[in-house]
């Protein structure tokens, strides 16, 4: 009896993480996802630990946590993986407003954004 197990959403090689609610904008966000595309994760661990964007150590706890997937989950072996993709999607928007002069209304919007991130493991050429 029971179900059947899900379909997996990425490749036999691949592993994923994503972290929602983050609150900072996309564009600020896509700084970062660029920062670590392609890479080798040891090398984007290291580029993210040592940022200076306050959203860079949310982005670091994602990767790790891809890793942990890769390497606990699918069996993959971390030091042949690198970063296949890292993108980021729109989320929430709160609005939230301020007083103005003459009576009127300034219209503050504070964005929230998420981040996926793919492991692929690629065999090194000797």
């Amino acid at each position: 009896m029971g179900k059947e197990k899900n379909p997996r959403r990425v490749a036999d090689n691949e592993a994923m993480a994503k972290l929602r609610m983050l609150r900072t904008s996309p564009q600020k966000l896509n700084l970062l996802a660029q920062l670590i595309r392609g890479k080798k994760v040891d090398k984007a661990l290291n580029d993210l630990t040592f940022s200076q964007k306050r959203i860079a150590e949310d982005v670091r706890k994602c990767l790790q946590s891809a890793i942990a997937n890769a390497e606990n989950n699918h069996n993959l072996d971390v030091d042949e993986l690198i970063v296949a993709e890292a993108y980021v999607g729109k989320n929430l928007v709160m609005k939230r407003g301020r007083p103005r002069a003459r009576g009127r209304f300034g219209a503050l919007r504070k964005p929230f954004s998420e981040i996926t991130i793919k492991l692929r493991q690629v065999e090194e050429q000797a």
